[in-house]
């Protein structure tokens, strides 16, 4: 008798479509997955591509209700997507809700030609008609004339440092009535830290949060996101800060997700401006929050 061959690391990882599809969405379309190569072509998924659809549907879970809100009274939404990447999110996106709906657009916003490319030629094979792919940084799109003046709903997953700072003054430009942000690689807090060592406060005790550098990048990405919240706070918006997924996944794991209430918190613009000052960051870092290098005058226009 023939000996079986010893199944491969990879194929004991590997989850059959039988039994992965009571946890899929319902509405999924499983041709999709495969075009996206979530699944293979003979619908198995292997574990990476599991934690990457994990990721996608948990992000859905929060932004399902902001695109149910904002497709009341028959308003067709809109949604731009930063750093889209492959399109994972945005293609999700358009099968499970707004393909259904039957209105709405989504604009993929992605650098790198190759794949944007690729994406226009995969909605087109899927007759996803109202998505649009755009080769432009984050910074472009805002001043982009190939855009609408409104975008709905702005999401932006693992946009790299500077880049998720420009996608919320992208949302701000467009009015966005929400966003739904995941910052990733914090890295310019950090090296002003490590530099400048923050002056006013390096004689007190709190000069030991950034001493050793890991703890200094680690503080830099803190600072910097609550910087990015107190500023949307400033700006109108009602700012709800959570996890994406397990931290056994992504280390780059906070989701921040802001409501436009028109609100503007005056106590937040206070606190951005005395946190700017403390670790002196005014000069490096007030201008895209909306105020001028010293951190003591609101830039005019800066959001709306």
């Amino acid at each position: 008798m023939k000996p079986t061959a010893p199944k491969t690391a990879k194929a004991r990882t590997e989850t059959p479509l039988q039994e992965l599809l009571p946890s899929l969405r319902p509405g999924q379309s499983v041709e999709l997955l495969k075009e996206l190569h979530i699944l293979t072509r003979d619908g198995r998924l292997n574990q990476d591509s599991r934690r990457k659809l994990k990721q996608v549907y948990h992000l859905y879970q929060f932004i399902e209700p902001l695109l149910q809100d904002l497709s009341e009274d028959g308003h067709a939404p809109s949604l731009a997507d930063h750093g889209a990447g492959k399109s994972y999110l945005g293609f999700i996106l358009f099968d499970l809700f707004f393909k259904p709906l039957g209105r709405g657009h989504i604009y993929g916003i992605e650098s790198r030609q190759e794949l944007v490319h690729h994406s226009r030629q995969l909605a087109e094979r899927l007759a996803f008609g109202r998505m649009s792919f755009l080769n432009l940084s984050v910074a472009q799109a805002t001043e982009s004339e190939t855009l609408p003046d409104r975008i709905d709903l702005v999401t932006a997953l693992h946009a790299c440092d500077t880049a998720t700072d420009d996608a919320i003054a992208f949302g701000l430009r467009k009015h966005a009535r929400a966003m739904a942000i995941v910052p990733c690689c914090q890295a310019e807090a950090a090296a002003h830290l490590r530099r400048n060592k923050a002056l006013q406060l390096a004689r007190t005790p709190l000069a030991e949060l950034w001493r050793h550098p890991l703890h200094t990048r680690e503080i830099g990405s803190q600072i910097t996101n609550v910087l990015r919240c107190l500023y949307l706070e400033a700006s109108g918006y009602q700012v709800t800060v959570t996890e994406l997924v397990g931290w056994e996944h992504s280390m780059k794991n906070e989701l921040i997700i802001a409501r436009y209430t028109g609100q503007r918190k005056r106590s937040a613009r206070e606190r951005l401006q005395e946190i700017l000052q403390q670790f002196g960051l005014e000069r490096a870092m007030a201008p895209r929050f909306g105020l001028a290098e010293d951190g003591s005058a609101e830039i005019s226009g800066a959001a709306s």
